[in-house]
């Protein structure tokens, strides 16, 4: 998910002190990359956008894994955001889980991608991944268990722990700077967001 980073739009500047100009506050025209510009006041944001059409926003990307059974945060990571942030996390989150036995991994389109869905085979991890309409690098050996229909569905229940830390965590936009102690605020939430879930399950 994005988190919007502590930093305003106008402090996202040349990173060559001799190309700036004013305060900022004109970028109008410009073009402004992450290869050549970069935020005054952190400097490890970056502007990134979700989805065509939406706004760029300086931000981070906070990763999770989740449990399926008990919809338990079972790993979290927050990177600088890029295009590849989001497969990367996911198999560096899978290879923090260590162990041999089989497990799937539920996702969405955006991870329908023949390079992240043989680094999961190669892990002993079924990739049970939303195929895209195009070049899927999903095909039947996988779809054709009813387990991928169940986790194609659970999967979406991810939004609801996103929703909670955004909401209630306060990870709408982050109130620090920098990527590790960003990344200490998202582990502390999803903490709290576990504590509070187990509770609810009367496990705690």
């Amino acid at each position: 998910t994005l988190l919007e980073a502590w930093a305003s739009q106008k402090s996202f500047q040349p990173k060559d002190p001799e190309d700036r100009s004013g305060d900022g506050s004109d970028f109008r025209g410009q073009t402004r990359r992450n290869e050549t510009h970069a935020s005054v006041t952190d400097p490890d944001a970056r502007l990134y956008k979700k989805a065509p059409g939406e706004a760029s926003r300086l931000a981070y990307l906070g990763h999770v894994l989740m449990d399926n059974r008990h919809e338990l945060i079972a790993a979290e990571q927050v990177t600088t955001a890029d295009g590849t942030a989001e497969v990367d996390a996911a198999v560096q989150l899978v290879d923090d889980l260590g162990g041999n036995q089989r497990i799937t991994l539920g996702a969405d389109k955006g991870y329908d991608r023949h390079g992240f869905v043989q680094n999961l085979r190669d892990r002993n991890v079924t990739p049970h991944v939303a195929r895209k309409r195009k070049g899927s690098a999903i095909d039947a050996r996988t779809t054709r268990h009813w387990g991928y229909a169940m986790s194609i569905h659970v999967r979406r229940r991810i939004e609801s722990i996103f929703g909670w830390m955004k909401t209630v965590g306060g990870m709408r936009k982050t109130r620090f700077r920098g990527l590790e102690r960003v990344g200490l605020h998202f582990s502390l939430v999803t903490v709290a967001y576990n504590l509070v879930r187990m509770v609810r399950l009367g496990v705690a």
